[in-house]
């Protein structure tokens, strides 16, 4: 029997609100919080692109495993969207394949805002080829450098806001509100094709996922200049910060102790059927667990 690998690091738990900066992938950055925490066990909750900036959460030990919560959550971003030019993978990192001839041949405000109109509210969005969705295996973004071209099937989104705060011309930043599964690379392509001069996503800032925004990140200089990991460790949000948009159920100690041991068990005072954050007597975080109309929780992530 081979020995069991040695865990580097410290048990680290809590998320970090990290501002990524542009140039890294998320796992990139992710490797460096990971490392300036002296944490053991890590996960971001859906990457950005190299080229985006802006807020990615990060999940440390226990944590990791509320880190779909947030998969599914609503995001917000600032997108520049250049007109004009087309690239061949949607942004400015892409190898121009077209462009238009000189300013006159570009949109003026007025077009822009009635092409707008079809990508508001609940829409059918084909993913641009270069994503990380996978067919047979493969990320589609790996597939379209090698020159191969997949169909797509189109995905049900919703935009819940779509305003342009900047136009200059030939540029538009665009502030978007969307649910998950909206790609911002497929608007600026398609917003493009739509104005019939083709487009491309100059710059793009994440500001918002759920109910965090940009405003409580960090940056990785932030986290450098700390003196220690102790200090950088401060920094992190504890696990039932993360899930008070759900209600609250206080477990004795004894109904506690059989809820820690993976059984479902009978308390009053409960909320209404669905998942719920659990505490002990002392108020200590026990996890997440499910209230079923019996008067019953069930455990389904436990955190001790």
């Amino acid at each position: 029997m081979s020995p069991r690998r040695r865990q580097h690091g410290e048990p680290v738990n809590g998320m970090l609100l990290l501002d990524k900066p542009g140039g890294l992938s998320s796992n990139q950055a992710l490797q460096k919080a990971k490392r300036l925490l002296n944490a053991q066990k890590a996960g971001h909750t859906g990457s950005l692109d190299p080229i985006a900036t802006g807020l990615l959460p990060l999940c440390f030990g226990h944590t990791t495993k509320i880190s779909g919560m947030f998969l599914n959550a609503d995001k917000c971003y600032l997108a520049k969207i250049q007109l004009g030019v087309k690239t061949d993978s949607g942004d400015c990192d892409g190898t121009i394949i077209d462009q238009s001839e000189g300013n006159t041949a570009l949109p003026a405000l007025p077009q822009i805002e009635e092409a707008l109109q079809q990508f508001r509210g609940q829409i059918d969005q084909i993913p641009p080829m270069y994503c990380a969705l996978k067919y047979n295996g493969q990320p589609l973004y790996k597939l379209a450098r090698q020159g191969i071209e997949i169909p797509r099937q189109p995905r049900r989104v919703t935009v819940y806001d779509l305003s342009i705060i900047d136009f200059q011309k030939g540029f538009i930043t665009l502030r978007v509100l969307c649910s998950k599964g909206f790609y911002i690379r497929s608007l600026a392509q398609d917003l493009g094709e739509a104005l019939g001069c083709g487009g491309h996503v100059n710059a793009l800032r994440r500001v918002g996922v759920g109910a965090f925004t940009i405003d409580q990140t960090v940056t990785l200089e932030q986290l450098e200049v700390l003196e220690s990991w102790q200090h950088r460790q401060r920094l992190l949000l504890p696990t039932d910060h993360l899930l008070t948009h759900l209600p609250k159920v206080e477990l004795t100690a004894k109904t506690a102790h059989y809820f820690c041991q993976g059984q479902s068990v009978r308390t009053l005072k409960l909320p209404k059927p669905g998942m719920a954050r659990i505490y002990a007597e002392d108020n200590s975080f026990l996890g997440l667990g499910e209230v079923i109309t019996n008067g019953t929780v069930s455990p389904k992530r436990l955190f001790v």
